[in-house]
């Protein structure tokens, strides 16, 4: 299986994110929210039972780096960026703002074609699951850059180019990981950390905003899903 095939898969998801926004398709967002929630629990799942095993298998002293992951999307997106939130701007932002939040997902998206390619490093099973963890929250990512954008006072064709951009890092991560001793050797365990940020960090308290049974069993429903995935992998991915 070729994993740039598959970080281009995830990557046009920023854009189809991004074009619910710029065209206002109501029920797309609607579809996208419970994306959300389902990708939180879905995450959960991949980066605590399908990652982690395999990063602390061998080595112990890579939870250092599922350490520098978290902390570095952190960094990127809630220190270096004044204002970043997942979901749909509903509130003016200054022109700089978007700007910034381009900067600090990049970080996030670029290793997400590292997970992505790390799992295929191990096993054909764990890189789709790492594909479709990824894939799932690609969609509100699209949407939050580009909402972002437009609330900032940029024109709709920049907030596409800002999803296109997180597109690109994405691809890039991919790349990078096949040809980066450091990336090949620590990538998975980097991706994990990155994984439960988002996971944990930006989605779930998104989630915790909007009250009613469809989100929480969206989001539990996500987490069930590694385990059917997990499945239906088993017999024809390897």
């Amino acid at each position: 299986m070729n994993p740039i095939g598959f970080a281009v898969a995830a990557a046009l998801g920023n854009i189809v994110g991004a074009l619910a926004i710029v065209r206002h398709e109501r029920r797309s967002l609607q579809v996208i929210e419970a994306c959300l929630a389902f990708g939180a629990g879905f995450m959960l799942a991949v980066a605590v039972l399908g990652v982690m095993p395999e990063v602390l298998r061998d080595s112990p002293g890579e939870a250092l780096y599922v350490l520098l992951g978290y902390l570095a999307v952190h960094l990127a997106q809630h220190v270096l960026t004044p204002h970043f939130h997942f979901g749909e701007e509903t509130h003016r932002v200054s022109a700089t703002a978007g700007i910034s939040a381009v900067l600090g997902l990049t970080v996030h998206t670029f290793f997400d074609g590292v997970a992505i390619a790390s799992g295929f490093l191990v096993s054909g099973q764990l890189g789709v699951l790492l594909f479709l963890a990824v894939l799932l929250h690609k969609l509100p990512e699209g949407l939050t850059i580009a909402s972002v954008m437009v609330a900032g006072g940029q024109s709709r064709g920049r907030a596409i180019g800002a999803a296109g951009v997180l597109g690109v890092a994405t691809v890039l991560g991919v790349v990078l990981t096949e040809h980066v001793g450091p990336l090949a050797r620590h990538g998975l365990a980097v991706s994990a950390g990155v994984t439960l940020y988002v996971a944990a960090s930006n989605l779930v308290p998104e989630l915790q905003a909007r009250r009613g049974w469809v989100t929480a069993a969206a989001f539990f429903g996500g987490a069930a899903g590694f385990f059917a995935a997990e499945r239906l992998l088993e017999g024809w991915v390897r």
